[in-house]
């Protein structure tokens, strides 16, 4: 089971949000916990700009490691 999602994990879109104007693999950071499984994510450029900020279930997003994971 994989481990719940937490502020400030950065995450990925599991698929096309076209009424986002998001596409699957777009990188966002979790910014808010809105409830057990629905967060507030922030997607931004590389400069830092905000260009979108939705709510999405933890269904919509993959969460990415840059640490190894050890498993259980």
């Amino acid at each position: 089971m994989p481990a719940p999602i937490e502020l400030l994990d950065v995450v990925a879109l599991a698929q096309d949000r076209p009424q986002d104007q998001l596409v699957r693999g777009q990188v966002g950071t979790v910014v808010e916990l809105l409830s057990a499984h629905t967060f507030e994510v922030e997607f931004s450029d590389d400069q830092g700009k905000t260009y979108a900020m939705l709510p999405l279930s933890a269904d919509d997003l993959i969460v990415l490691h840059t640490t190894p994971v050890r498993s259980t």
